[in-house]
């Protein structure tokens, strides 16, 4: 198993998740605002929760939580999952946040941290992300961090795709 640092943005810090998390990570997946557009229904106990982190730690990526510098509160998470280390390597990015926090850029100050992890501690060639039609607030933070937006739905979902920037260099990798 691959740990990757704890980091620190001017707002937030983030670090991974464990099971210590388990009451943040139920009262937070307990709002049915913030699992809305997520692929699980709200958790209904910390048991739940215990299995979200779970099933974060033992995939590949990482999956970090999100915590306000002002008090230290949960207010999200952020992290890669379905991590494909083949040329090119490729993770898709997740992330929720706490609707009291909606609005303030949070999510846009994290994710830009995590996106240095993926360059960087992961060596990601291609970071993507899925997103419900109705997620206007999720497509709206993507297309604000550059990536990509597919002409094609699949699944009834926007794909999206955000590609390393190769710095110094004419050549497309590809």
């Amino acid at each position: 198993m691959i740990h990757f640092p704890n980091v620190e943005t001017e707002r937030l810090y983030l670090r991974e998740l464990t099971l210590a998390d388990r009451q943040d990570v139920y009262e937070h997946s307990a709002k049915p605002d913030v699992t809305r557009f997520m692929d699980i229904q709200p958790c209904r106990d910390v048991k739940e929760a215990e299995e979200i982190i779970q099933f974060h730690i033992e995939d590949s990526g990482c999956r970090y939580g999100l915590f306000h510098k002002l008090d230290g509160e949960f207010i999200g998470t952020a992290g890669f999952h379905c991590w494909n280390t083949d040329s090119p390597s490729k993770a898709e990015i997740g992330f929720d946040l706490s609707p009291d926090y909606w609005g303030l850029r949070l999510m846009q100050e994290a994710l830009t941290a995590m996106f240095e992890i993926g360059w960087n501690e992961m060596n990601l060639d291609f970071i993507e992300a899925t997103v419900e039609q109705a997620n206007i607030q999720s497509q709206s933070l993507l297309e604000k961090l550059n990536f990509l937006k597919s002409t094609e739905l699949v699944d009834n979902l926007f794909y999206y795709t955000l590609q390393k920037k190769y710095v110094g260099s004419d050549i497309d990798p590809f």
